[in-house]
Protein backbone atom coordinates (compact mmCIF):
# COMPACT_ATOMS: atom_id res chain seq x y z
CA UNK A 1 0.00 0.00 0.00
CA UNK A 2 1.21 3.46 -0.86
CA UNK A 3 1.91 5.15 2.45
CA UNK A 4 2.21 8.57 0.84
CA UNK A 5 -1.52 9.05 0.54
CA UNK A 6 -4.51 7.25 1.93
CA UNK A 7 -7.91 7.39 0.34
CA UNK A 8 -10.39 9.49 2.29
CA UNK A 9 -13.29 8.06 4.16
CA UNK A 10 -16.64 9.80 4.11
CA UNK A 11 -15.89 11.45 7.39
CA UNK A 12 -12.55 13.09 6.66
CA UNK A 13 -9.93 14.33 4.26
CA UNK A 14 -7.15 12.32 2.68
CA UNK A 15 -4.38 11.47 5.12
CA UNK A 16 -0.78 12.08 4.18
CA UNK A 17 2.13 10.65 6.08
CA UNK A 18 4.87 12.29 4.04
CA UNK A 19 3.60 15.69 3.03
CA UNK A 20 2.56 17.24 6.29
CA UNK A 21 4.04 20.58 5.40
CA UNK A 22 2.24 20.99 2.08
CA UNK A 23 -0.90 22.49 3.57
CA UNK A 24 -1.34 25.60 5.69
CA UNK A 25 -2.48 23.42 8.57
CA UNK A 26 -0.32 20.28 8.88
CA UNK A 27 -2.69 18.48 11.23
CA UNK A 28 -6.25 17.67 10.11
CA UNK A 29 -8.81 19.82 11.85
CA UNK A 30 -11.24 17.96 14.04
CA UNK A 31 -13.86 20.68 14.01
CA UNK A 32 -15.74 18.99 11.18
CA UNK A 33 -15.70 15.59 12.82
CA UNK A 34 -17.79 13.82 15.39
CA UNK A 35 -16.86 14.61 18.98
CA UNK A 36 -19.56 12.69 20.83
CA UNK A 37 -17.68 11.82 24.02
CA UNK A 38 -18.87 14.15 26.78
CA UNK A 39 -18.07 11.42 29.31
CA UNK A 40 -15.08 9.95 27.53
CA UNK A 41 -12.45 12.67 27.85
CA UNK A 42 -10.15 14.34 30.30
CA UNK A 43 -12.39 16.60 32.35
CA UNK A 44 -11.79 20.33 32.60
CA UNK A 45 -10.64 20.04 36.21
CA UNK A 46 -7.31 18.71 34.90
CA UNK A 47 -6.66 22.14 33.42
CA UNK A 48 -7.72 24.22 36.45
CA UNK A 49 -4.59 25.75 37.95
CA UNK A 50 -3.40 28.43 40.29
CA UNK A 51 -3.27 31.94 38.83
CA UNK A 52 0.53 31.69 38.45
CA UNK A 53 0.34 28.29 36.77
CA UNK A 54 -2.52 29.43 34.56
CA UNK A 55 -0.51 32.46 33.53
CA UNK A 56 2.50 30.31 32.70
CA UNK A 57 0.28 27.93 30.74
CA UNK A 58 -1.26 30.75 28.71
CA UNK A 59 2.12 32.32 28.04
CA UNK A 60 3.60 28.97 27.00
CA UNK A 61 0.78 28.08 24.63
CA UNK A 62 0.74 31.62 23.23
CA UNK A 63 4.49 31.63 22.64
CA UNK A 64 4.53 28.17 21.09
CA UNK A 65 1.58 29.04 18.87
CA UNK A 66 3.33 32.16 17.61
CA UNK A 67 6.61 30.33 17.03
CA UNK A 68 4.97 27.51 15.12
CA UNK A 69 2.82 29.77 12.92
CA UNK A 70 5.29 32.58 12.31
CA UNK A 71 6.52 32.93 8.70
CA UNK A 72 10.03 33.35 10.07
CA UNK A 73 9.80 30.36 12.41
CA UNK A 74 13.21 29.09 13.47
CA UNK A 75 12.12 25.46 13.77
CA UNK A 76 13.49 23.10 11.12
CA UNK A 77 13.42 19.34 10.77
CA UNK A 78 16.86 19.28 12.35
CA UNK A 79 16.18 21.46 15.39
CA UNK A 80 12.42 21.06 15.88
CA UNK A 81 12.59 18.27 18.45
CA UNK A 82 15.40 19.86 20.45
CA UNK A 83 13.81 23.32 20.55
CA UNK A 84 10.29 22.18 21.42
CA UNK A 85 11.48 19.55 23.88
CA UNK A 86 13.42 22.24 25.74
CA UNK A 87 10.34 24.43 25.92
CA UNK A 88 8.24 21.51 27.14
CA UNK A 89 10.77 20.55 29.80
CA UNK A 90 10.75 24.13 31.14
CA UNK A 91 6.98 24.36 31.37
CA UNK A 92 5.46 20.88 31.84
CA UNK A 93 6.09 20.62 35.55
CA UNK A 94 4.25 23.86 36.32
CA UNK A 95 1.56 23.15 33.73
CA UNK A 96 0.40 19.66 34.48
CA UNK A 97 2.29 17.86 37.24
CA UNK A 98 -0.29 17.75 39.98
CA UNK A 99 0.53 14.13 40.80
CA UNK A 100 3.95 12.79 41.75
CA UNK A 101 4.95 9.34 40.51
CA UNK A 102 8.00 7.27 41.44
CA UNK A 103 10.75 7.02 38.84
CA UNK A 104 10.36 4.25 36.29
CA UNK A 105 12.97 1.61 37.01
CA UNK A 106 13.87 -1.93 36.07
CA UNK A 107 11.05 -4.24 37.06
CA UNK A 108 11.25 -8.06 36.93
CA UNK A 109 8.93 -9.40 34.18
CA UNK A 110 7.01 -11.56 36.67
CA UNK A 111 5.77 -8.37 38.33
CA UNK A 112 3.84 -7.45 35.18
CA UNK A 113 1.19 -10.19 35.41
CA UNK A 114 -1.35 -7.85 37.03
CA UNK A 115 -0.90 -5.37 34.15
CA UNK A 116 -0.67 -7.85 31.28
CA UNK A 117 -4.02 -9.45 32.15
CA UNK A 118 -5.90 -6.35 30.96
CA UNK A 119 -4.55 -6.55 27.39
CA UNK A 120 -4.04 -2.78 27.21
CA UNK A 121 -1.11 -3.14 24.81
CA UNK A 122 -0.59 -5.87 22.25
CA UNK A 123 1.72 -6.74 19.35
CA UNK A 124 -0.05 -7.94 16.22
CA UNK A 125 2.63 -9.26 13.90
CA UNK A 126 3.52 -7.29 10.76
CA UNK A 127 1.49 -4.76 8.80
CA UNK A 128 1.29 -4.70 4.98
CA UNK A 129 4.68 -2.95 4.81
CA UNK A 130 6.46 -5.46 7.02
CA UNK A 131 6.51 -3.32 10.18
CA UNK A 132 5.55 -4.64 13.59
CA UNK A 133 2.15 -3.37 14.72
CA UNK A 134 1.86 -2.30 18.34
CA UNK A 135 -1.73 -1.66 19.45
CA UNK A 136 -2.97 0.23 22.52
CA UNK A 137 -6.64 0.10 23.60
CA UNK A 138 -7.84 2.89 25.90
CA UNK A 139 -11.08 1.00 26.55
CA UNK A 140 -9.09 -1.75 28.31
CA UNK A 141 -7.65 0.59 30.93
CA UNK A 142 -9.13 -0.34 34.32
CA UNK A 143 -10.29 2.29 36.83
CA UNK A 144 -7.43 4.38 38.18
CA UNK A 145 -7.77 2.92 41.68
CA UNK A 146 -7.27 -0.61 40.36
CA UNK A 147 -3.96 -0.14 38.58
CA UNK A 148 -0.44 0.99 39.46
CA UNK A 149 0.35 3.53 36.74
CA UNK A 150 4.08 3.50 37.43
CA UNK A 151 4.04 -0.27 36.90
CA UNK A 152 1.94 0.27 33.77
CA UNK A 153 4.60 2.58 32.34
CA UNK A 154 7.34 0.08 33.17
CA UNK A 155 5.28 -2.63 31.46
CA UNK A 156 4.84 -0.50 28.34
CA UNK A 157 8.59 0.07 28.14
CA UNK A 158 9.34 -3.60 28.76
CA UNK A 159 6.85 -4.67 26.08
CA UNK A 160 8.18 -2.27 23.45
CA UNK A 161 11.88 -2.90 24.02
CA UNK A 162 12.02 -5.93 21.73
CA UNK A 163 10.22 -4.16 18.89
CA UNK A 164 11.45 -0.57 18.82
CA UNK A 165 14.82 -1.70 17.49
CA UNK A 166 13.14 -2.22 14.13
CA UNK A 167 10.67 -0.18 12.12
CA UNK A 168 7.24 -0.31 13.73
CA UNK A 169 3.85 1.36 13.67
CA UNK A 170 1.70 2.26 16.68
CA UNK A 171 -2.12 2.18 16.63
CA UNK A 172 -3.96 3.83 19.51
CA UNK A 173 -7.72 3.27 19.90
CA UNK A 174 -8.89 6.31 21.88
CA UNK A 175 -12.52 5.31 22.43
CA UNK A 176 -13.21 4.16 25.99
CA UNK A 177 -11.08 6.69 27.85
CA UNK A 178 -13.27 8.16 30.58
CA UNK A 179 -13.13 10.00 33.88
CA UNK A 180 -12.70 6.74 35.81
CA UNK A 181 -9.79 5.19 33.92
CA UNK A 182 -7.84 8.15 32.52
CA UNK A 183 -4.26 8.64 33.70
CA UNK A 184 -3.47 12.15 34.91
CA UNK A 185 -1.61 14.62 32.77
CA UNK A 186 1.18 14.29 35.29
CA UNK A 187 1.51 10.65 34.27
CA UNK A 188 1.66 11.68 30.61
CA UNK A 189 4.55 13.98 31.49
CA UNK A 190 6.33 11.09 33.15
CA UNK A 191 5.74 8.99 30.04
CA UNK A 192 7.14 11.82 27.92
CA UNK A 193 10.33 11.75 29.96
CA UNK A 194 10.55 7.95 30.16
CA UNK A 195 10.45 7.18 26.43
CA UNK A 196 13.84 8.18 25.04
CA UNK A 197 15.19 8.30 21.49
CA UNK A 198 15.34 4.51 21.24
CA UNK A 199 11.53 4.48 21.22
CA UNK A 200 11.20 7.37 18.80
CA UNK A 201 13.56 6.87 15.90
CA UNK A 202 12.08 3.69 14.40
CA UNK A 203 8.42 4.63 14.77
CA UNK A 204 7.25 5.07 11.19
CA UNK A 205 3.57 5.82 11.76
CA UNK A 206 1.30 6.67 14.70
CA UNK A 207 -2.41 6.18 14.07
CA UNK A 208 -4.88 7.78 16.49
CA UNK A 209 -8.22 6.07 15.93
CA UNK A 210 -11.48 7.86 16.76
CA UNK A 211 -9.72 11.04 17.98
CA UNK A 212 -11.42 13.84 19.87
CA UNK A 213 -10.54 17.51 20.23
CA UNK A 214 -8.68 17.09 23.50
CA UNK A 215 -6.62 14.22 22.07
CA UNK A 216 -5.48 16.54 19.29
CA UNK A 217 -4.48 19.14 21.87
CA UNK A 218 -2.51 16.63 23.93
CA UNK A 219 -0.86 15.08 20.87
CA UNK A 220 0.40 18.46 19.72
CA UNK A 221 1.80 19.29 23.16
CA UNK A 222 3.57 15.93 23.23
CA UNK A 223 4.93 15.98 19.68
CA UNK A 224 8.55 15.69 20.90
CA UNK A 225 7.70 12.29 22.40
CA UNK A 226 7.91 10.71 18.97
CA UNK A 227 10.36 12.56 16.71
CA UNK A 228 11.24 15.81 15.01
CA UNK A 229 9.30 14.61 11.97
CA UNK A 230 6.20 13.86 13.99
CA UNK A 231 3.91 15.71 11.59
CA UNK A 232 4.76 13.14 8.94
CA UNK A 233 4.03 10.22 11.22
CA UNK A 234 0.85 11.29 13.02
CA UNK A 235 -2.39 10.21 11.36
CA UNK A 236 -5.88 10.85 12.68
CA UNK A 237 -8.11 7.90 11.72
CA UNK A 238 -11.82 8.64 12.08
CA UNK A 239 -13.34 5.31 11.05
CA UNK A 240 -12.27 1.69 10.98
CA UNK A 241 -12.73 1.76 7.23
CA UNK A 242 -9.97 4.36 7.02
CA UNK A 243 -7.79 2.23 9.27
CA UNK A 244 -8.34 -0.76 7.00
CA UNK A 245 -6.81 1.23 4.15
CA UNK A 246 -3.60 1.40 6.20
CA UNK A 247 -3.48 -2.16 7.52
CA UNK A 248 -5.87 -5.12 7.51
CA UNK A 249 -8.01 -4.62 10.61
CA UNK A 250 -8.81 -8.32 10.90
CA UNK A 251 -5.38 -8.72 12.55
CA UNK A 252 -6.10 -6.25 15.35
CA UNK A 253 -8.71 -7.99 17.52
CA UNK A 254 -10.72 -4.79 17.80
CA UNK A 255 -13.02 -4.91 20.88
CA UNK A 256 -16.72 -5.03 20.07
CA UNK A 257 -17.42 -1.77 21.91
CA UNK A 258 -15.04 0.04 19.53
CA UNK A 259 -16.74 -1.58 16.54
CA UNK A 260 -20.13 -0.44 17.87
CA UNK A 261 -18.84 3.09 18.43
CA UNK A 262 -17.55 3.15 14.86
CA UNK A 263 -20.99 2.16 13.58
CA UNK A 264 -22.57 4.98 15.57
CA UNK A 265 -20.20 7.39 13.83
CA UNK A 266 -21.32 6.09 10.46
CA UNK A 267 -18.37 3.81 9.87
CA UNK A 268 -18.55 0.62 7.85
CA UNK A 269 -16.14 -2.31 8.21
CA UNK A 270 -15.35 -4.23 5.01
CA UNK A 271 -16.30 -7.90 5.09
CA UNK A 272 -12.80 -8.90 4.01
CA UNK A 273 -10.00 -6.62 5.14
CA UNK A 274 -6.93 -8.36 3.77
CA UNK A 275 -6.92 -7.27 0.15
CA UNK A 276 -3.26 -8.00 -0.52
CA UNK A 277 -3.11 -11.76 -0.01
CA UNK A 278 -4.78 -13.65 -2.83
CA UNK A 279 -6.17 -17.07 -1.98
CA UNK A 280 -6.18 -18.37 -5.55
CA UNK A 281 -3.36 -17.98 -8.09
CA UNK A 282 -4.25 -15.67 -10.96
CA UNK A 283 -1.59 -17.33 -13.13
CA UNK A 284 0.72 -20.36 -13.00
CA UNK A 285 3.65 -18.07 -12.25
CA UNK A 286 2.18 -16.55 -9.07
CA UNK A 287 4.34 -16.98 -5.95
CA UNK A 288 2.72 -14.71 -3.33
CA UNK A 289 -0.43 -15.82 -1.51
CA UNK A 290 -0.28 -19.46 -2.63
CA UNK A 291 1.05 -22.69 -1.13
CA UNK A 292 4.57 -24.06 -1.44
CA UNK A 293 3.12 -27.06 -3.25
CA UNK A 294 1.53 -24.80 -5.86
CA UNK A 295 4.88 -23.10 -6.53
CA UNK A 296 6.67 -26.45 -6.68
CA UNK A 297 4.22 -27.82 -9.25
CA UNK A 298 4.33 -24.74 -11.47
CA UNK A 299 8.06 -24.05 -11.29
CA UNK A 300 9.32 -27.62 -10.74
CA UNK A 301 11.67 -26.47 -7.96
CA UNK A 302 11.90 -27.06 -4.22
CA UNK A 303 12.95 -23.52 -3.26
CA UNK A 304 10.54 -20.83 -4.54
CA UNK A 305 12.37 -18.64 -7.07
CA UNK A 306 11.60 -15.40 -5.21
CA UNK A 307 13.12 -16.84 -2.01
CA UNK A 308 16.24 -17.88 -3.91
CA UNK A 309 16.55 -14.48 -5.59
CA UNK A 310 16.23 -12.63 -2.27
CA UNK A 311 18.71 -14.87 -0.46
CA UNK A 312 21.28 -14.79 -3.27
CA UNK A 313 21.18 -11.00 -3.29
CA UNK A 314 21.40 -10.76 0.50
CA UNK A 315 24.21 -13.32 0.68
CA UNK A 316 26.62 -10.89 -0.95
CA UNK A 317 29.13 -9.36 1.51
CA UNK A 318 27.92 -5.77 1.11
CA UNK A 319 24.31 -6.77 1.70
CA UNK A 320 25.12 -9.26 4.44
CA UNK A 321 26.94 -6.59 6.42
CA UNK A 322 24.19 -3.96 6.12
CA UNK A 323 23.38 -2.61 9.57
CA UNK A 324 19.77 -3.18 10.52
CA UNK A 325 19.11 -5.65 7.72
CA UNK A 326 15.55 -7.06 8.14
CA UNK A 327 14.73 -4.28 10.64
CA UNK A 328 14.18 -1.49 8.15
CA UNK A 329 11.15 -1.10 5.92
CA UNK A 330 11.42 -0.19 2.24
CA UNK A 331 9.47 1.97 -0.17
CA UNK A 332 5.96 0.50 -0.37
CA UNK A 333 5.55 1.26 -4.08
CA UNK A 334 8.85 -0.44 -4.90
CA UNK A 335 7.90 -3.53 -2.89
CA UNK A 336 4.55 -3.83 -4.69
CA UNK A 337 6.35 -3.57 -8.00
CA UNK A 338 8.90 -6.24 -7.04
CA UNK A 339 6.07 -8.49 -5.89
CA UNK A 340 4.30 -8.08 -9.24
CA UNK A 341 7.53 -8.88 -11.09
CA UNK A 342 7.98 -12.08 -9.05
CA UNK A 343 4.36 -13.07 -9.63
CA UNK A 344 5.00 -12.84 -13.37
CA UNK A 345 7.83 -15.33 -13.00
CA UNK A 346 10.61 -12.79 -13.52
CA UNK A 347 13.65 -12.10 -11.36
CA UNK A 348 13.20 -8.94 -9.27
CA UNK A 349 15.99 -6.37 -9.51
CA UNK A 350 16.78 -4.88 -6.11
CA UNK A 351 18.15 -1.41 -5.49
CA UNK A 352 19.38 -2.20 -1.97
CA UNK A 353 19.46 -4.90 0.69
CA UNK A 354 16.36 -3.61 2.49
CA UNK A 355 14.17 -4.25 -0.56
CA UNK A 356 15.31 -7.88 -0.76
CA UNK A 357 14.89 -8.31 3.01
CA UNK A 358 11.36 -6.89 3.02
CA UNK A 359 10.31 -8.94 -0.01
CA UNK A 360 11.54 -12.15 1.63
CA UNK A 361 9.55 -11.41 4.80
CA UNK A 362 6.53 -10.48 2.71
CA UNK A 363 6.66 -13.78 0.83
CA UNK A 364 6.70 -15.74 4.09
CA UNK A 365 3.94 -13.61 5.61
CA UNK A 366 1.65 -14.06 2.60
CA UNK A 367 1.99 -17.81 2.18
CA UNK A 368 -1.45 -19.38 2.12
CA UNK A 369 -0.28 -21.58 5.01
CA UNK A 370 2.67 -20.63 7.23
CA UNK A 371 6.00 -22.33 6.59
CA UNK A 372 5.81 -24.08 9.99
CA UNK A 373 2.16 -25.01 9.22
CA UNK A 374 -1.05 -24.49 11.17
CA UNK A 375 -0.75 -27.98 12.64
CA UNK A 376 2.42 -27.14 14.59
CA UNK A 377 1.19 -23.82 16.00
CA UNK A 378 -0.20 -25.19 19.29
CA UNK A 379 3.01 -27.08 20.05
CA UNK A 380 5.26 -24.13 19.23
CA UNK A 381 3.43 -21.69 21.51
CA UNK A 382 4.02 -24.15 24.35
CA UNK A 383 7.80 -23.96 23.82
CA UNK A 384 8.40 -22.09 27.08
CA UNK A 385 6.77 -24.92 29.01
CA UNK A 386 9.11 -27.58 27.63
CA UNK A 387 11.78 -29.00 29.90
CA UNK A 388 15.05 -27.33 28.94
CA UNK A 389 16.86 -30.66 28.91
CA UNK A 390 14.33 -31.95 26.39
CA UNK A 391 14.05 -28.90 24.14
CA UNK A 392 16.61 -29.96 21.55
CA UNK A 393 15.07 -33.39 21.17
CA UNK A 394 11.51 -32.04 21.01
CA UNK A 395 12.35 -29.32 18.50
CA UNK A 396 14.28 -31.78 16.35
CA UNK A 397 11.37 -34.22 16.39
CA UNK A 398 8.91 -31.47 15.49
CA UNK A 399 11.03 -30.19 12.59
CA UNK A 400 12.33 -33.52 11.27
CA UNK A 401 9.24 -35.68 11.67
CA UNK A 402 6.15 -33.46 11.77
CA UNK A 403 7.02 -30.79 9.20
CA UNK A 404 6.19 -31.71 5.57
CA UNK A 405 9.31 -32.40 3.52
CA UNK A 406 8.83 -29.44 1.17
CA UNK A 407 8.42 -27.09 4.12
CA UNK A 408 11.48 -28.62 5.77
CA UNK A 409 13.65 -27.96 2.70
CA UNK A 410 12.59 -24.32 2.45
CA UNK A 411 12.94 -23.76 6.20
CA UNK A 412 16.44 -25.29 6.19
CA UNK A 413 17.42 -23.07 3.26
CA UNK A 414 16.24 -19.91 5.03
CA UNK A 415 17.63 -20.81 8.46
CA UNK A 416 21.01 -21.70 6.92
CA UNK A 417 21.10 -18.28 5.30
CA UNK A 418 20.11 -16.56 8.55
CA UNK A 419 22.95 -18.36 10.31
CA UNK A 420 25.32 -16.54 7.93
CA UNK A 421 23.59 -13.28 8.81
CA UNK A 422 24.23 -14.07 12.48
CA UNK A 423 27.92 -14.65 11.77
CA UNK A 424 28.21 -10.99 10.74
CA UNK A 425 26.17 -9.64 13.62
CA UNK A 426 29.13 -7.49 14.67
CA UNK A 427 28.40 -5.40 11.57
CA UNK A 428 24.72 -5.93 10.80
CA UNK A 429 23.60 -5.99 14.48
CA UNK A 430 21.34 -8.98 13.84
CA UNK A 431 21.82 -11.51 16.64
CA UNK A 432 19.77 -14.69 16.96
CA UNK A 433 17.37 -12.85 19.26
CA UNK A 434 16.94 -9.93 16.86
CA UNK A 435 16.37 -12.23 13.89
CA UNK A 436 13.85 -14.24 15.90
CA UNK A 437 11.83 -11.11 16.68
CA UNK A 438 11.74 -10.30 12.96
CA UNK A 439 11.09 -13.77 11.54
CA UNK A 440 9.17 -15.63 14.25
CA UNK A 441 5.68 -14.26 13.49
CA UNK A 442 6.36 -14.70 9.75
CA UNK A 443 7.13 -18.41 10.11
CA UNK A 444 4.10 -19.54 12.10
CA UNK A 445 0.65 -18.21 13.00
CA UNK A 446 -2.73 -19.63 13.91
CA UNK A 447 -5.49 -20.37 11.45
CA UNK A 448 -8.13 -19.54 14.06
CA UNK A 449 -6.89 -16.59 16.14
CA UNK A 450 -4.94 -13.46 15.29
CA UNK A 451 -1.38 -12.97 16.49
CA UNK A 452 -1.04 -11.65 20.03
CA UNK A 453 1.68 -10.64 22.44
CA UNK A 454 1.09 -13.81 24.46
CA UNK A 455 1.83 -15.97 21.39
CA UNK A 456 4.65 -13.91 19.93
CA UNK A 457 6.86 -14.45 23.00
CA UNK A 458 7.12 -18.27 22.74
CA UNK A 459 7.18 -18.11 18.91
CA UNK A 460 10.19 -15.81 19.04
CA UNK A 461 11.92 -18.03 21.61
CA UNK A 462 11.29 -21.10 19.46
CA UNK A 463 12.73 -19.32 16.40
CA UNK A 464 15.77 -18.17 18.37
CA UNK A 465 16.36 -21.77 19.48
CA UNK A 466 16.18 -22.88 15.83
CA UNK A 467 18.79 -20.33 14.85
CA UNK A 468 21.20 -21.11 17.68
CA UNK A 469 20.98 -24.90 17.28
CA UNK A 470 20.42 -25.08 13.51
CA UNK A 471 23.45 -27.34 12.89
CA UNK A 472 22.04 -29.99 15.27
CA UNK A 473 18.40 -29.72 14.16
CA UNK A 474 18.75 -29.79 10.36
CA UNK A 475 20.53 -33.08 9.83
CA UNK A 476 20.02 -33.61 6.10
Amino acid sequence: MDQNKFSPGKTGPAISTNNAGDADEPYPSLSDYHDYEPNLEFDDSELIQTPDAASQSADFIHIESNRMSSPVCEFTEDNFEEELAEACEENFDSLFCSTSYPEVGDTPPEKFADIAKYGIVDVKGDDSDGRKMIVVYACKLPPVKEIDHTLLLSYLKYTLENYVKQDYSLIYFHYGLNSKNKPSLGWLVQAYKAFDRNYKKNLKALFLVHPTSFLKFVSQIFRPLISAKFGKKLNYIHTLKELNEVTPIEKLDIPQEIVQHDKELGGHIPLSSNTEVQTQPSSPTQQFGVTLQCIKENYNVLIPPVVKHCVEYLDQPDALETEGIFRRSANAVRIRTLKEVANLGHKPVFEDAHEAAVLLKKFLRELKEPLLTYELYDEIVQFQCWNKDEQLRQVSTLIMEKLPEDNYKVLKYIISFLSRVMERSDLNKMSAQNLAVVFGPNLVWSELVSMSLAAIGPINMFTQFLLIHHSKIFMY
